[in-house]
C-alpha cells in the first residue's frame, strides 16, 4: 500500500465543509468552473441563482440557464436574502452554488429608496454578513458552498455615481467573503488561479461563461 495522501488533499478531493468563492471577469469561466466543480463531486446540489427576468430577454436567459443545468439538481431563485435559504440548507453535507453575488448585490443596493446611499450600502454589508454566516453554519454540516462573483474594479471607472457606489461596494463584499471562506480562486481566460486555499477540480473545457447574468 503506497503513501497516505496529505489530510488536506484529502479535504481538496471529497469538497466536503469547505467554502470557496470563485471570481473573475465577463466570460472568466468562473460559473462553469462552479458547475465543474460541483458535478465531480457526486454529491446532491442546490443552485441558488439571484438572476430577476427584468424583461422578455432575461426570462429567455434565465430559462436557458435552467434547462443547461442536470436535471437532478435543485434550484432556488433567490435574489435577495440568499443567506436565510442557505442557513436552511445548512443541515445538509451537499453542495450549494450561489450564483451570483454580483446581482445579489445589485439587487440589495436597489432596494434602498433612489437617492439613500446609507441605506444601499447598509442593505448589502447585511446581504454579505448573513451569507458568511449561512455559509460557515453550511461548512460545519460539511457543505461545499461555492460563491461565483465578479471583480468588477479592473476595468475603467464608471462614470455614474451609482456606478462607482456598486463597484465599491461590491469590492468590500468580495473582501469580506474572501476573508472568511477557505478558498478564493480568480479566473482567468477559463483557467483558475489560485489565490488563497487549494487547488479544485481540473478547469472543464471552454464552452464560454454561464451565469445568468451574461450570455
Amino acid at each position: 500500500m503506497g503513501p497516505r495522501e496529505p489530510a488536506g488533499r484529502q479535504r481538496c478531493r471529497s469538497g466536503q465543509g469547505r467554502l470557496v468563492l470563485i471570481l473573475g471577469g465577463a466570460r472568466s469561466g468562473k460559473s462553469g468552473y462552479a458547475q465543474n466543480w460541483a458535478e465531480s463531486t457526486g454529491r446532491p446540489v442546490t443552485y441558488l441563482a439571484t438572476a430577476t427576468a427584468g424583461d422578455a430577454d432575461m426570462a429567455r436567459r434565465i430559462a436557458r440557464h435552467h434547462q443547461d443545468r442536470p436535471a437532478k439538481w435543485t434550484t432556488v431563485e433567490e435574489p435577495r436574502h440568499v443567506g436565510q435559504v442557505l442557513l436552511e440548507l445548512a443541515g445538509s453535507p451537499g453542495v450549494v452554488i450561489v450564483d451570483c453575488l454580483t446581482l445579489l448585490a445589485s439587487n440589495a443596493l436597489l432596494s434602498a429608496p433612489p437617492g439613500d446611499e446609507a441605506g444601499a450600502v447598509a442593505a448589502l454589508e447585511a446581504e454579505t454578513a448573513d451569507l458568511v454566516t449561512a455559509a460557515l453554519a453550511g461548512r460545519s454540516a460539511g457543505s461545499l458552498v461555492l460563491v461565483v462573483s465578479n471583480e468588477v474594479g479592473l476595468g475603467v471607472v464608471a462614470t455614474s455615481r451609482l456606478g462607482r457606489l456598486y463597484r465599491d461596494a461590491l469590492g468590500r463584499a468580495n473582501q469580506a467573503l474572501a476573508a472568511a471562506f477557505d478558498d478564493v480562486h480568480f479566473m482567468v481566460a477559463g483557467l483558475p488561479l489560485i489565490v488563497k486555499g487549494e487547488a479544485g477540480p481540473n478547469p472543464p473545457p471552454a464552452k464560454g461563461e454561464r451565469n445568468q447574468s451574461e450570455s
